[in-house]
């Protein structure tokens, strides 16, 4: 029986899996990634720590398993850039992380010229935020003389698989893939190429970008040193393209959330490029082969976030898990909202200057009303979401199908299903993005035929709208006032 390595480099940490040819996980490995915040609104990464903390969780999952992998895939926090030597192979500084806010003034400037916001939105399907990678690096290559390095082709640059695959491969492969280099900032995503005139406006050479390959295929072989013998690393893709790849979502019209750090709705649009939304992202993802799609996309930033806050920034709960108990025994949240733009708003609002609010509070006012006003704002988000896309893209959904770690939670889900009016299904296997890049690296590899082969051991837990979807819907309205003020507060301090 063959095996994939599936390598899922996370904002907080490394997790590797060892799938095996019938579907199972045969081997697990993890590694907590140290966090950076040097100053208000920054965060950053060691790149050497995401490195050490992959090798280190892969040599975990398969020494577990007791197999030696047939192919590598990986999937990966995207919008996080990294800059690095090309003759010694180590990072040039710090990583910026996607969560990292630190040109927000810069993004603002470029917003300003409505003809320059247009010519991205055209070229790129994306609107203009802190958030993509292009003004990270822009940030990076300013510092000293390193854009004149980056000049002279010292330095190399790129989204953290293609750091992951330069050092892996022993510096022989320098590439990315579509789906990764689409949130860049700098890919022509009709034309499938990185954008001369996106690299001159933000001063990053083309030189030191990857190459941009579809999403299985080849990537070059990992050395011996890191895992005992070469693993030809067949697939690639940015974490949300990979689970939705992962939930067999390959098809036009078929659509995913992930309910991760932050949450992100991916619906598959085939190869209908569309124009840009107001509010919403057009991406590159995968079809059934591999090769490039495009999705729509909206991007929440915070989601499970609000529930490490609640307990790593409160002290108010013991575990992410505790809120489900919480949630659960309330029949409200007795007009508690918690808006949880903790790294300012993102789809549909796109606000980079928000912050958190909760309104509502009272004498009364519980733990578990904060708890379950957090799972809340989750559905809520996701649904605004959802309702945009079915207002300006003419996409109805008849599911949704959910992974990440939030998604456990069955009265999330249940509330999820209330909130939309239409079924909410779970796969088997929640860690969807560790499943799509094993399934991308395995089709190229010849583990599996296709993503049919790929998908048939798979299977999902049902949530069908319920008793509760008239509450739920009446609660849609008073979230809405509660975003309302938090964008009020944010424009009332500019």
């Amino acid at each position: 029986m063959k095996h994939v390595l599936a390598i899922d480099q996370g904002t907080t940490g490394s997790t590797c899996l060892i799938f095996a040819e019938d579907g199972n996980v045969v081997g697990r490995g993890y590694r907590e990634i140290p966090q950076h915040y040097p100053r208000s609104g920054w965060v950053e990464h060691d790149a050497n720590d995401l490195l050490r903390c992959t090798v280190e969780a892969a040599r975990e999952a398969i020494e577990i398993s007791g197999e030696t992998p047939d192919a590598i895939g990986i999937t990966n926090q995207r919008e996080t850039v990294v800059l690095w030597e090309r003759e010694s192979g180590e990072p040039v500084g710090r990583a910026i992380v996607w969560q990292d806010r630190r040109t927000a003034a810069r993004c603002a400037e470029l917003a300003a010229s409505r003809e320059t916001a247009d010519s991205i939105a055209r070229l790129t399907g994306l609107v203009i935020d802190p958030y993509f990678s292009s003004t990270k690096l822009e940030w990076m290559l300013s510092r000293g003389d390193l854009r004149e390095r980056a000049r002279r082709g010292e330095l190399l640059a790129g989204t953290v698989d293609s750091w992951l695959v330069w050092r892996l491969t022993g510096g022989q492969v320098h590439a990315t893939d579509y789906t990764n280099a689409s949130r860049t900032m700098l890919f022509d995503t009709a034309g499938l190429r990185w954008s001369e005139e996106l690299c001159e406006l933000f001063g990053v050479p083309l030189t030191i970008l990857p190459e941009a390959r579809r999403s299985s295929g080849d990537f070059g072989v990992a050395e011996r040193e890191w895992f005992g013998r070469g693993i030809p690393i067949t697939g690639i893709a940015g974490d949300q393209q990979a689970a939705l790849f992962g939930q067999g979502c390959c098809s036009e019209g078929e659509g995913k959330n992930t309910y991760g750090t932050g949450a992100f709705v991916l619906l598959n649009l085939g190869q209908t490029r569309p124009a840009p939304v107001g509010g919403l992202l057009t991406t590159v993802a995968c079809d059934e082969s591999g090769g490039p799609a495009y999705a729509m996309e909206g991007a929440i930033f915070i989601a499970g976030a609000a529930v490490q806050w609640l307990r790593d920034g409160l002290g108010i709960l013991d575990t992410a898990a505790e809120t489900e108990t919480l949630a659960s025994g309330l029949e409200s949240t007795d007009g508690v909202y918690f808006v949880p733009a903790l790294a300012g708003l993102g789809a549909p609002h796109w606000a980079p200057d928000a912050r958190g609010t909760i309104v509502g509070l009272s004498r009364g006012t519980t733990r578990a009303h904060l708890a379950r006003a957090a799972l809340e704002a989750m559905a809520y988000s996701t649904a605004d979401v959802l309702a945009l896309m079915r207002e300006r893209g003419g996409v109805v959904f008849e599911r949704l199908r959910v992974d990440g770690g939030a998604s456990a939670n069955d009265w999330l889900m249940q509330f999820q299903a209330d909130v939309l009016g239409v079924p909410v299904e779970r796969p088997d296997i929640v860690e969807t993005t560790a499943l799509g890049a094993a399934g991308l690296a395995g089709i190229a590899g010849g583990v599996w035929s296709s993503a049919d082969a790929f998908m048939s051991k798979r299977s999902f837990d049902r949530f069908e709208p319920g008793e509760g979807s008239a509450a739920a819907r009446a609660g849609a309205h008073e979230w809405a006032r509660a975003v309302r003020a938090t964008l009020s507060w944010a424009r009332d301090s500019q």
